[in-house]
């Protein structure tokens, strides 16, 4: 199962969704999961992940196993040496589980990502990092996603997921 994540803050409290296929050109999910978290850190410039981590890792509990790889909303590494959320998810789950981040903007330091252009946007490409996968298969499996638009149909539907069934009522 490939596990694509995100998360959705709301004050304290934050949403994290899962959205899980069996393969990278899916285009409809095999399940979804949402885990809502409580008393989630302040963000902290620079220690986002401080933030993040403990809810992807509280709804990839909930994915039970086994899951071949995750992709998140952001960068794995934002420069040489220097883990971004997806270095240390990557190391949270043992170094076992390949991480691919798949970032909408550009961050000048993160040297290692490959830009991937899909759908008619040639002038605003992803940019695609990983740890645990070469980045170059990475950058060809986002590349090879479900969808004609830029964000592949799997991560614009987990987006959609932790924004909008997250906070539909306040039972929790």
């Amino acid at each position: 199962m490939i596990a694509f994540v995100d998360v959705d803050y709301r004050q304290e409290q934050a949403a994290a969704a899962c959205v899980l296929s069996s393969d990278w050109g899916d285009e409809a999910p095999v399940r979804e999961l949402v885990e809502r978290v409580r008393g989630v850190e302040p963000y902290v410039p620079g220690q986002f992940y401080k933030r993040e981590l403990p809810c992807l890792l509280a709804v990839l509990a909930k994915a039970g196993g086994p899951i071949d790889a995750v992709v998140i909303d952001g960068y794995v590494w934002l420069g040489e040496g220097r883990p971004g959320l997806g270095g240390h998810l990557y190391e949270s789950l043992g170094g076992k589980v390949p991480v691919v981040g798949v970032a909408k903007t550009r961050f000048l330091s993160a040297t290692r990502a490959v830009a991937v252009v899909r759908g008619g946007s040639s002038t605003k490409p992803l940019f695609v990092t990983a740890a645990g996968l070469a980045v170059e298969d990475a950058a060809a499996r986002v590349r090879g996603m479900h969808g004609p638009h830029r964000i592949p149909t799997l991560i614009r539907r987990v987006d959609a997921l932790c924004r909008g069934a997250a906070f539909a009522d306040d039972e929790g």
